[in-house]
């Protein structure tokens, strides 16, 4: 059926639209800063690289970020494939439990597990203390450790998912059909099963190594004395507020390079193998018993434990009796959250609010985005989709500065006002919900949308009539996602907040500086339920599938 000329008309013209904002938004603050990178950074005319290349500490930062990038995406590696092999391959007690309770990693925010790994091995922390009273003393938290353990355990999930869907994926008989030929069974899931696994392995690998080099929470809280690009950034911009902003263009110019870099490096190894297969049925899953199925199920239980260690941690901190800093373990009260409901509830109704906003306003926008990209397309939706995903390669404090020094004064002023925050949450979390508008809409024929066309009906009313109806269930799973990613934001929003409109992680960040855990386990506490209850809501009332689990 021929298009009707107002029907690509009225597209192109909202693609346009489209096109423009995001280049306001997006590309406009992505070009300033790498253009500010390029000026003088000190008295002498150096510009910023040269700075950076003379300037031991900023070498140092580098170098840091991506020795911990590659050694926690190698941890993660480590403990997310196996568990995924394990959970896909063989069916043993509690395997249930343990299959989807590492998804719980997803829903506690970074903040909130640096804060809770403190409590428990901080200088102060729990275990800390009693094994110092048995006379077993167990070094400093902080530093490389610290960073290392606290990383692997959030980001082991993103491996363990994407892993486990591709095992599941794939065709069993083309592994039964090696061994037929001699192979060994170990033999024919490194020749046969693991080319086609491993694309799988390697995305979720870049996506821990680009969460690593942008993490600021745990970066900045166990970091200590390492040099961290995210942390050093941070430092440089609080720093320079109101200065030359050229060293913060510069790091945070080196951060996008190293993103960048790594997105270059998967697409040259994927290229140099390419394996295509019809996914088929994967293999049922085998019975075990015995010291088999106790050694497999204790290891699976031990990393599970150890990952909902922040969720035990911040209910029990939230209503642990403190004074100061110091922490009562065993003296129970609920004054931690009478006082953060009651006496200081600012932080919650703004998270409430910005994240509210900037949730509505993602999916509006990601909704119709996905649908010019997958059912609309023109000249003009390949820059459209390329800028809609480019938020996926940018740090929330690349994206914070960037914002802050395009919007700070001139034709657009937002800096100051709850606006600029709104924008940080809307562009750092738009690509989810583009992702899970787009995956709907390539299951809808076009036929039904050009049959209510050809029925007189108006393109833009056939949309909302006809194709915005099957939408519903992934827009509602991608608000979920949006919103419990959202709430939790804190390298963006710590850039471009100003006094009186922190939001629950900025007070939690501020309160862990502060040393006051108890208190700001109770800001916690709240964070974690407002960011449960969508999803419980979601999952259990509405059956849907919000992170891609099923």
């Amino acid at each position: 059926m021929s298009r009707r000329p107002f029907e690509g008309g009225i597209w192109f013209w909202l693609s346009l639209a489209a096109l423009v904002a995001l280049c306001v938004i997006i590309l406009y603050p992505l070009i300033n800063v790498l253009a500010s990178s390029f000026g003088a950074a000190r008295a002498d005319g150096r510009s910023g690289w040269q700075v950076l290349f003379a300037e031991p500490k900023y070498l140092r930062a580098v170098g840091n970020t991506v020795l911990l990038g590659l050694v926690v995406t190698l941890t993660t590696i480590l403990i997310g494939v196996p568990l995924a092999y394990v959970t896909a391959r063989f069916r043993f007690p509690g395997k249930a439990l343990i299959a989807i309770l590492p998804l719980t990693t997803l829903i506690v925010p970074e903040v909130i597990a640096a804060q809770t790994w403190l409590m428990m091995l901080g200088n102060n922390g729990l275990i800390t203390r009693t094994l110092g009273g048995w006379g077993i003393p167990i070094p400093s938290f902080y530093g490389w450790s610290g960073l290392i353990i606290v990383m692997t355990f959030i980001y082991y999930t993103y491996i363990y998912m994407g892993t486990l869907a591709a095992i599941r994926g794939f065709d069993h008989q083309l592994e039964q059909a090696a061994q037929s030929l001699g192979a060994s069974p170990g033999r024919a899931r490194l020749d046969v099963m693991l080319p086609v696994v491993l694309p799988a392995v390697l995305a979720s690998a870049l996506l821990v190594f680009t969460l690593v080099v942008g993490n600021f929470a745990v970066a900045t809280i166990l970091g200590h004395k390492v040099e961290l690009l995210s942390v050093i950034t941070y430092q440089t911009f609080v720093s320079e507020i109101g200065n030359d902003p050229v060293m913060q263009s510069t790091l945070a110019s080196v951060s996008i390079g190293i993103v960048a870099l790594a997105l270059f490096l998967q697409r040259f190894i994927l290229s140099r193998g390419r394996y295509e297969i019809t996914l088929g049925r994967g293999a049922k899953a085998a019975d075990i018993r015995g010291a088999p199925a106790l050694a497999l199920a204790g290891a699976a239980t031990v990393v599970v434990l150890i990952s909902l260690l922040p969720l035990a941690s911040v209910i029990a901190g939230a209503f642990t009796r403190a004074r100061g800093p110091v922490m009562r373990w065993g003296e129970w009260t609920t004054a931690n959250v009478e006082r953060v409901l009651i006496n200081a509830p600012d932080p919650i109704i703004n998270t409430l609010i910005y994240a509210g906003v900037a949730t509505a306003l993602s999916l509006i926008f990601s909704t119709g985005v996905s649908y010019m990209l997958v059912k609309k397309r023109n000249i003009l939706t390949p820059a459209i989709d390329y800028l809609a995903a480019l938020p996926l390669a940018l740090s929330g404090t690349v994206i914070g500065i960037g914002l802050v020094m395009s919007f700070n004064q001139g034709w657009l002023s937002l800096t100051g006002t709850a606006a600029i925050i709104v924008l940080a949450y809307l562009i750092r979390r738009l690509p989810f919900g583009v992702r899970n508008a787009s995956s709907t809409l390539y299951n809808i024929p076009n036929s039904i949308e050009e049959a209510s066309i050809s029925l007189g009906v108006p393109p833009l009313r056939s949309f909302v009539a006809v194709v915005l109806p099957l939408m519903v269930p992934a827009i509602a799973a991608a608000g979920v996602l949006v919103w419990t990613t959202t709430v939790a934001e804190l390298s963006a929003s710590i850039v471009v907040y100003s006094g009186g409109r922190e939001t629950l992680p900025i007070q939690i960040f501020r309160l862990i500086d502060s040393g006051l855990m108890a208190q700001a386990s109770a800001y916690g506490l709240v964070l974690v339920s407002i960011i449960l209850v969508p999803i419980i809501i979601a999952t259990t009332l509405f059956r849907l599938d919000v992170f891609g689990a099923k």
